[in-house]
């Protein structure tokens, strides 16, 4: 089983939002043949806790925008690792430390990847 189109989707919309706030490492794996909960997880990495909220926030604005409402928001009082649960996408924001501990693209290394767009060149000034 794949995820579906809608989940690529919103993934993709995710990962834009996320690049749009300086995201580093945003990948998107494919969990719908491990997990019965959701089919998509977006992983990305912030170096402080304020780009970590300020990234969560571009998400979610950009996924209300196409109609998708967090079902859950977990982790964001500490701002380490924001979970945002859209029901078709689980949205991981974390410090680049804490991703570098927990290392879920190992855990879900049997996971196939979802291509997604390339980030935006930052404007010259």
């Amino acid at each position: 089983m794949s995820a579906t189109t809608r989940a690529k989707e919103l993934a993709q919309a995710a990962a834009v939002a996320a690049h749009d706030k300086l995201a580093q490492d945003v990948v998107a794996l494919d969990v719908s043949g491990q997990l019965v909960l959701t089919d998509v997880f977006v992983i990305a990495s912030a170096p402080s806790e304020r780009q970590v909220s300020a990234i969560v926030d571009s998400v979610e604005d950009r996924l209300l925008q196409l109609g998708s409402k967090p079902l859950r928001r977990e982790g964001q009082r500490e701002g380490r690792w924001v979970l945002l649960d859209f029901g078709d996408i689980v949205v991981h924001v974390m410090h680049a430390e804490d991703r570098e501990f927990y290392d879920l693209e190992r855990l879900w290394k049997d996971c196939p990847p979802i291509v997604l767009p390339s980030p935006a060149p930052p404007e010259s000034a």
